[in-house]
């Protein structure tokens, strides 16, 4: 059963467009809840634990959102929460994000992304085949793909089971897309980042620490390779693009990223910058977090997306380090005063 927490004054019109939304507690979720709901669509969003669990980064939005249950690992939840809402709009985004993890459960891994996948698809096609779907693949089922940057053509070569289990994904939304007639599109979506990014990842890791080296609550930043390329972009940015996607006539597929390629390094410059330190006097590399160096630099080719949707990223790279760096100096604020 679908439990609904929209308020009156809240609440979009009865035939305003509708969404189902899966990983809504997640990074990426909140910032297309938030984007959605200003477009006045009907919201509904898959949580695991239920409609009174936590919403994690959407908890904010609580009050504007319906919620169903539903969990990648039990593909009938899924179906049911296609069936109840029959939404206009579907957007898988939900996935175990952590890439490192996924060599700990290569099966789970697949499970979860591919057979969840494979799961709303089936969904739509029996049940709600003029819904547009959205699955959230990823830059990294390019792997060593021998060119850099990477495009919608560009051989895929992916090198972890995340990987594996995200290209398999996106290859089923293109099979069933030309077989079925759905309008089912991938968005292979590079390194988006935001102040709601888990602290277990790099680009955080190196924003709070930044931040808590500048208030005095730290004295230096540990990291793996400094020399890794990334493709960073915002992830409000990536999730306009996704609506985007589903907005056209006809499915397809898209790369959606910056273009431009930096390392860690950069990152960490850009973040020291904003609180006006030298990181030379405080970074430390641990090489039990350097991972293998890659032969190819991941970063994504968006022109087409650019051409054909008129799509790119609006907040730059400066602009999205900055932001994190400002939340994470809240943040710490916030936490001593309350001491």
């Amino acid at each position: 059963m679908i439990a609904s927490s929209a308020t009156t004054r809240d609440a979009p019109r009865a035939d305003a467009p509708s969404a189902l939304v899966t990983g809504i507690s997640g990074q990426d979720g909140s910032f297309l809840a938030e984007f959605l709901l200003a477009k006045r669509y009907r919201v509904t969003g898959v949580v695991r634990t239920g409609p009174d669990g936590s919403l994690g980064c959407s908890e904010h939005l609580r009050e504007r959102l319906s919620l169903v249950r539903g969990d990648l690992l039990e593909p009938q939840t899924l179906r049911a929460a296609v069936a109840q809402v029959r939404p206009r709009e579907i957007y898988h985004l939900a996935a175990p994000s952590f890439v490192p993890a996924s060599w700990e459960r290569p099966g789970a891994t697949l499970a979860a992304i591919a057979g969840s996948a494979a799961a709303i698809l089936e969904a739509v096609r029996e049940l709600n085949d003029s819904a547009r779907v959205f699955v959230a693949a990823s830059g990294l089922i390019f792997g060593d793909a021998g060119e850099s940057p990477q495009n919608e053509l560009t051989p895929c070569r992916p090198a972890t089971p995340y990987a594996i289990a995200k290209l398999a994904a996106h290859e089923l939304v293109g099979a069933l897309r030309v077989r079925d007639g759905l309008h089912a599109s991938s968005g292979i979506a590079y390194n988006h980042e935001s102040e709601r990014r888990q602290q277990s990842f790099v680009t955080r890791k190196i924003t709070h620490g930044a931040a808590a080296i500048a208030l005095g609550r730290e004295s230096e930043l540990k990291l793996g390779d400094l020399e890794a390329v990334r493709d960073w972009s915002f992830a409000g940015d990536v999730v306009r693009g996704a609506w985007m996607m589903l907005q056209q006539e006809a499915p397809g597929d898209y790369v959606l990223a910056s273009g431009v390629g930096r390392t860690v390094a950069d990152f960490v410059r850009a973040a020291f910058a904003c609180v006006e330190l030298d990181p030379d006097r405080y970074l430390r590399v641990d090489e039990a977090l350097v991972r293998p160096a890659e032969s190819t630099p991941n970063v994504g080719d968006p022109s087409l997306a650019r051409e054909r949707l008129g799509w790119e990223p609006e907040l730059s790279f400066e602009a999205l380090v900055e932001r994190m760096v400002r939340s994470d100096l809240r943040l710490l604020e916030t936490e001593s005063r309350a001491r």
